[in-house]
């Protein structure tokens, strides 16, 4: 039984994409997003060069003085006439410039999928140039929607795709002289960008049983600080008067004080399943995709609540984070896992020696993973040794691709879906809920999980 891309039921038709500026088209050479290469094209030759119009030109000329020779009409040469003054007037013109340069400027380096990113390229030259035509070779995670020349000034408009690390990729200026018959290509390298997914809504936050000692915003067994009542008490000399209970005052006769349970922050990891990268065979969709579009909602949405959160990415490469918060660690966890798609590999990592570190005692463990590759429950078995409280949010990768009317394909279908259901119910016996991703935001995956706090279990 083998997985493809192509859905056993139809899908939805793709929405075909709007056609492309002529001046976009242009510098793309002519070509469109779907056919341009993923690596730059060869540098184009040093010095100046012949261009177009002055090859349009020198056809002429040769073709009337064929069609006089061949047919012994000398006044056919009068067609050559013009063209070839042309020709004569451009090699006696001005000097062309000898020194040329091109600047990048990229404002943004960092940005979130969909959104536009600007580059500035500007050509610098010791003479006169008639135009500048820019040729654009973009990278493999953009798009390119606009371009603008002003000058020696090119201004292109660019737009992330998806979530990366990528390279801009390249940009030719053609520079031609006043007459428009040689040019001059200058190169300029965009250098890379990084691009955040785009990250999943949600607003809960489960919390373990054990919290550490620190103060934050979740509300904890033991009494302290905090605004949340869980009782009275009698008065204790020194006691502010303003948490008198007067109801229990009364009632009892002595003073009656209430009392506060204590707050603290929770520690969260996240740990990202980059061992595989499954295609939905109905929808199409990137298993690694959404799993990191749900590990920085889980990210962001805990370091909404003041919660410090780490993050571990298992795969090719082990990449750990330890946990932290505040708004500047959300982009420091997103950048470690940036190169997941890179770290796509053979290599193996030591799953039974996590980095202590990136999982401390207690923390809240969140294995975002498609339950797709054998490994990943190496991980999950030894955290459970460990005694973290683990929770699976399983990224859905949909059903074989069988032929409906092949009996065999549907048992062995049959057969793969009781498996899963094998697996999902070893990691329960364990004590590992497992949730499934269900789109859109993380409030309806994580809503089982808020009847009661998660607890650990060792052994």
């Amino acid at each position: 039984m083998r997985r493809g891309v192509a859905a056993a039921r139809p899908a939805r038709a793709a929405v075909p994409e709007p056609p492309l500026p002529p001046e976009v088209r242009r510098a793309l050479g002519g070509g469109n997003r779907a056919d341009r290469d993923t690596e730059s094209p060869a540098p184009r030759p040093e010095g100046w060069r012949p261009g177009p119009r002055m090859l349009r030109l020198s056809t002429l000329v040769g073709l009337a003085a064929l069609l006089a020779v061949v047919t012994g009409r000398p006044w056919l040469l009068a067609l050559a006439a013009a063209p070839l003054g042309l020709l004569v007037l451009s090699a006696s013109g001005e000097a062309r410039p000898e020194r040329t340069q091109a600047v990048a400027d990229v404002p943004a380096r960092r940005c979130f999928e969909g959104e536009p990113v600007g580059v500035t390229v500007t050509a610098a030259f010791d003479g006169v140039v008639g135009w500048i035509d820019p040729g654009v070779a973009p990278g493999p995670g953009t798009d390119l929607v606009s371009v603008q020349v002003d000058g020696p000034v090119a201004t292109l408009g660019f737009v992330a795709r998806r979530w990366g690390r990528w390279s801009l990729g390249t940009v030719d200026l053609d520079l031609y002289d006043t007459g428009g018959l040689y040019r001059r290509t200058v190169r300029a390298d965009l250098g890379e960008i990084e691009v955040f997914p785009l990250p999943a809504d949600g607003s809960f936050t489960p919390i373990p049983v054990r919290l550490p000692d620190r103060l934050g915003e979740h509300t904890a067994r033991q009494s302290g600080e905090g605004i949340e009542v869980v009782g009275v008490r009698p008065h204790i000399w020194g006691e502010r008067q303003r948490r008198i209970h007067w109801a229990a005052t009364t009632r009892r006769g002595s003073i009656q004080v209430n009392q506060f349970a204590a707050e603290r922050t929770a520690d969260a990891v996240v740990v990202l399943d980059a061992f595989a990268d499954i295609a939905d065979p109905v929808t199409g969709r990137s298993s690694l995709d959404e799993s990191l579009r749900v590990a920085t909602g889980l990210v962001r949405t805990y370091l909404r609540s003041h919660d410090r959160v780490g993050v571990v990415s298992v795969g090719g490469k082990l990449n750990w984070l330890q946990p932290g918060s505040g708004d500047a660690h959300f982009y420091r966890l997103v950048q470690t896992v940036l190169d997941v798609r890179r770290d796509l590999a053979f290599n193996t990592p030591d799953l039974n020696r996590l980095p202590p570190p990136a999982i401390p005692h207690s923390a809240l463990v969140y294995a975002v993973t498609p339950l797709a590759d054998p490994r990943i429950m190496d991980v999950l078995s030894g955290l459970a040794e460990r005694g973290n409280p683990v929770v699976v949010v399983e990224i859905p990768i949909g059903d074989p691709r069988v032929d409906r009317t092949d009996d065999v394909e549907q048992l062995a279908l049959r057969l793969w879906r009781m498996d899963r259901e094998a697996l999902r119910w070893s990691l329960v016996e364990k004590g590992i809920p497992v949730v499934p991703w269900e789109g859109g935001t993380l409030d309806l995956s994580l809503a089982p999980l808020l009847r009661t706090r998660i607890q650990g279990r060792t052994g």
